[in-house]
């Protein structure tokens, strides 16, 4: 019983990791640079996916595959940014959610992702440990980029782009840029999903998936690396607390995101209100 519990933990433990690495991507694009994407998950399915590929079909080793996989993501991130990110708001965050259709679609009808019977059979390399060393990692990542002077300047960019324009900050080469970055960091959670879970398929990565972990975001803090780290806990593990009542957990799940928004609508520590 000691074995099964702590396999469990460890399991919700890895879980955590990965949306955390996930929801990182997301706020380095939605916190710091203040560009609404609704299509998030697109760029983790297609980490997952690329990297699965390159184990199972290529015969690559997993440290390779995941670094592959999350460039096949960043790729993907700058060709989109390319010609949406002169877009802003509204505009922005509807196109990121078509190309997030587009690509569950896409996957759904390639032979060699199988369709909507998905890829199963993937290695189980992920494990606690190399999830909470990349999460490390990608903090530190994160904590570096925010505070240099390219964070800087995403930041002016959300503050007002405009007035940024005018003191000579390229807006859109620093979003693209930042677009690719949060795509790379959600194509590395998708390779770790993917050899974690054992298999995927195109309707774990759709609209609902890029909602959750707006929700992760937004609960946390927008803009807030401690705020990522607490979102993405807190919404991974409330779940799997609440099975004792599972009739009503997602009852409680909602009343729990109603109540922070009502009280603490910058989430929990972060400094930026939610204007969506």
């Amino acid at each position: 019983m000691d074995i099964i519990f702590n396999n469990y933990v460890l399991q919700i433990v890895t879980m955590c990791c990965i949306n955390i690495i996930i929801v990182l991507g997301l706020n380095l694009v939605s916190g710091i640079t203040g560009q609404l994407s609704l299509g998030h998950s697109a760029f983790v399915s297609i980490g997952a996916f690329a990297s699965t590929l390159f184990i199972l079909k290529l015969g690559m080793p997993f440290w390779l595959a995941l670094p592959a996989g999350a460039l096949v993501s960043a790729i993907s991130g700058f060709v989109l940014g390319v010609p949406i990110l002169r877009l802003r708001g509204d505009y922005l965050a509807i196109v990121t959610l078509g190309f997030c259709e587009i690509i569950r679609v896409l996957f759904l009808n390639l032979r060699i992702t199988r369709g909507a019977l998905g890829i199963s059979g993937i290695p189980h390399y992920t494990t606690p440990g190399i999830a909470v060393t990349l999460t490390i990692i990608a903090i530190i990542m994160m904590y570096n980029i925010e505070n240099s002077r390219f964070g800087l300047a995403l930041r002016s960019i959300r503050e007002d782009e405009i007035a940024s324009e005018l003191m000579g900050i390229n807006i859109t080469r620093y979003k693209i840029i930042a677009f690719a970055t949060g795509s790379l960091f959600a194509g590395v959670g998708g390779a770790l999903y993917a050899c974690q879970i054992t298999y995927i398929s195109p309707g774990d990565f759709g609209f609902m998936r890029s909602f959750e972990e707006l929700c992760m975001l937004v609960l946390g803090g927008m803009g807030s690396i401690a705020g990522v780290i607490a979102g993405a806990v807190i919404l991974t593990s409330i779940p799997e607390v609440l099975r004792f009542a599972s009739e009503y957990r997602m009852i409680m799940y909602g009343i729990a995101l109603i109540m922070i928004m009502v009280f603490r609508p910058q989430g929990l520590f972060g400094k930026i209100k939610v204007n969506m």
